[in-house]
C-alpha cells in the first residue's frame, strides 16, 4: 500500500497512557516514519495524545510536545481516539482509566497483569457490553504469545495444566545462584545493577508478579475465575547457594514455577520454588527468559518460550494487539467475542497438595537424631525417600541434613516441620522446597 493510499483512508487515533520504558517503545513504533504499523493495518494510525505526569520534562524519544498531557480527561474525552494503550502499571489509577475508556466506547490494549488478575472478568464483560475490545497479550510473558492462543487457538482443548516460568528477574537470579554459587543477596544486587530488578524487588522475589500472571492464565485456561488472592505464593528469598548444590546432586534444577492444574472440579494455583528434573524443558530455561508449558488433551504438551520482559518484547505484544484492534476498526468489524467463565471450579487449598519435598535442616550430630526425625514424619504419614548428611561442625556437634520424601500431603508435611522445630535435637529447619517429578520429555 502506497503512502498516498494510506493518507486517503480513515485514520485510527491512539491515546497512550504512560511514557516509561515500554510506553516509549510504543510511542517510537507509532511515530516511526516508515509507518510500519499503518502499512500493516492498511490505514493511518496516529498517536493523538500521551498521558504523562510531567509534560514539560525533557525527553529524548521524539514525541511532539503538543500531544503530551497530564490531564487524563483530555485523552479520555478525545473523540478522535478510538484505541487507548495503557502502560502505566499498578492497580490505580490504571484500573479507573481502563474502565472509563471502555465506558466511552474506546477499545483498550493493556500490559497490566495486576488489573487483569483482579478485575479482568469484570472489565471484559464491560468491553463486550460496550461493543469494544480489551486485549492484554502483554500482561503475561512479555513477547511470548500465550494469551491469544488460550483465548483462540487452544479453545478446542481441555487444558489439563500450565507450568510456567513467568518472571524474568527471579529466573535470572536463580540462574546466577545455580551456575555461579551466588547467594540470594548477591544475585539480587547484580540484577538490580543490570536493571532487571527494581529498587524494591518484592513484587518479583516474593512471587507477587508471577501470581498475578498465573491468575490470568488459569482463568483463561480453565474457563473459570481464578482471583489473584486465590493463588498460593512463595518467593525465592529463602533459597541459599547450598540448596542449588544439593539440588544438582539429586538431579534437579531450582525454578520459581507458576503452576495451575485442573483435577476434577478443582484447580490448583500456586507459585513457589520447585525442584525440576534436570532433563525437563523448564529446567533449561535460564537468564531473563520465560517459558509457559501448556498441556491439552488434543495437543499434548506445548512450550511457549522467549524473552518475558523488557522494552522490545513487551512493545511487540502491545503493538500486535493494537494492530488487531485497528484492523477490525478499519474493516468495520466488531470486537472479539467474550465468553464468560463457563465452569464453576473451586481453587483447591494448598494444604491438599500432594507432592514430594526437599527439607534442609540443622541437627545435633549424635546417635538417635534420625530416628526422632523419622518418627515425627512417620506420625504424619510422611515417608522418607532419602536422608543425606552434609556439612558437619565438630565444634558445635551439629550437622546439616537433607531429607527428601515420597509423595505426601502439604498439611502433613507442614505439621511435621512444626513438630520438628520442637525437638531438642533440631537446631533449625532451614528450608523446604517442593519437588515436581514429571516424566522426562
Amino acid at each position: 500500500m502506497t503512502r498516498d493510499t494510506l493518507h486517503g483512508a480513515d485514520e485510527i487515533g491512539v491515546g497512550l497512557m504512560g511514557l516509561g520504558v515500554v510506553g516509549g517503545g510504543v510511542a517510537a513504533t507509532l511515530l516511526d516514519p516508515a509507518q510500519h504499523v499503518a502499512r500493516t493495518v492498511g490505514r493511518p494510525v496516529s498517536l493523538k495524545r500521551v498521558l504523562v505526569r510531567q509534560p514539560d520534562k525533557e525527553r529524548q524519544m521524539g514525541v511532539p510536545p503538543g500531544i503530551l498531557t497530564a490531564d487524563p480527561t483530555l485523552l479520555l474525552n478525545d473523540p478522535s481516539i478510538q484505541v487507548v494503550v495503557e502502560v502505566i502499571g499498578g492497580e490505580e489509577p490504571a484500573s479507573s482509566y481502563i474502565r472509563q475508556s471502555l465506558s466511552r466506547g474506546k477499545s483498550v490494549v493493556t500490559a497490566n497483569k495486576e488489573v487483569m488478575a483482579k478485575e479482568g472478568q469484570e472489565l471484559l464483560t464491560l468491553a463486550a457490553a460496550r461493543g469494544v475490545d480489551l486485549l492484554f497479550e502483554a500482561s503475561v510473558g512479555g513477547g511470548i504469545p500465550i494469551v491469544g492462543p488460550l483465548m483462540k487457538d487452544l479453545l478446542a482443548n481441555d487444558i489439563r495444566s500450565i507450568q510456567a516460568i513467568i518472571n524474568g528477574t527471579t529466573n535470572y537470579m536463580l540462574t546466577r545462584m545455580a551456575r555461579d554459587g551466588m547467594d540470594f543477596d548477591e544475585a539480587l544486587k547484580e540484577a538490580q545493577g543490570l536493571g532487571f530488578a527494581e529498587a524494591d524487588p518484592a513484587n518479583d522475589v516474593e512471587g507477587i508478579d508471577a501470581g498475578y500472571k498465573l491468575a490470568v492464565l488459569a482463568s483463561l485456561a480453565f474457563h473459570t475465575q481464578v482471583r489473584a488472592e486465590d493463588v498460593h505464593r512463595e518467593g525465592i528469598s529463602g533459597l541459599r547457594a547450598r540448596d542449588f548444590r544439593y539440588a544438582h546432586e539429586l538431579g534437579y534444577a531450582i525454578k520459581l514455577l507458576a503452576i495451575a492444574r485442573r483435577e476434577g472440579g478443582q484447580v490448583q494455583a500456586r507459585v513457589h520454588p520447585c525442584f525440576v528434573p534436570q532433563e525437563h524443558m523448564l529446567a533449561k530455561v535460564d537468564g531473563v527468559f520465560n517459558a509457559v508449558e501448556v498441556e491439552g488433551d488434543l495437543t499434548g504438551k506445548i512450550l511457549f518460550h522467549g524473552r518475558g520482559a523488557g522494552r522490545e518484547p513487551t512493545t511487540s505484544a502491545i503493538i500486535g494487539d493494537l494492530v488487531e484492534v485497528a484492523k477490525k476498526l478499519g474493516a468495520g468489524g466488531g470486537p472479539a467475542p467474550f465468553f464468560p467463565p463457563g465452569n464453576s471450579l473451586t481453587v483447591a487449598p494448598m494444604s491438599e497438595l500432594v507432592t514430594r519435598y526437599y527439607i534442609r535442616l540443622g541437627a545435633a550430630d549424635r546417635p538417635g537424631v534420625l530416628a526422632q526425625i523419622a518418627r515425627v514424619l512417620g506420625d504424619q504419614d510422611v515417608s522418607i525417600a532419602s536422608v543425606i548428611q552434609k556439612d558437619s561442625n565438630p565444634g558445635s556437634q551439629t550437622a546439616e541434613l537433607v531429607v527428601t520424601t515420597h509423595p505426601a500431603r502439604e498439611k502433613a508435611v507442614q505439621e511435621s516441620l512444626q513438630r520438628m522445630r520442637g525437638l531438642q535435637v533440631v537446631r533449625q529447619v532451614d528450608n523446604l522446597v517442593r519437588v515436581e517429578d514429571w516424566p522426562s520429555d
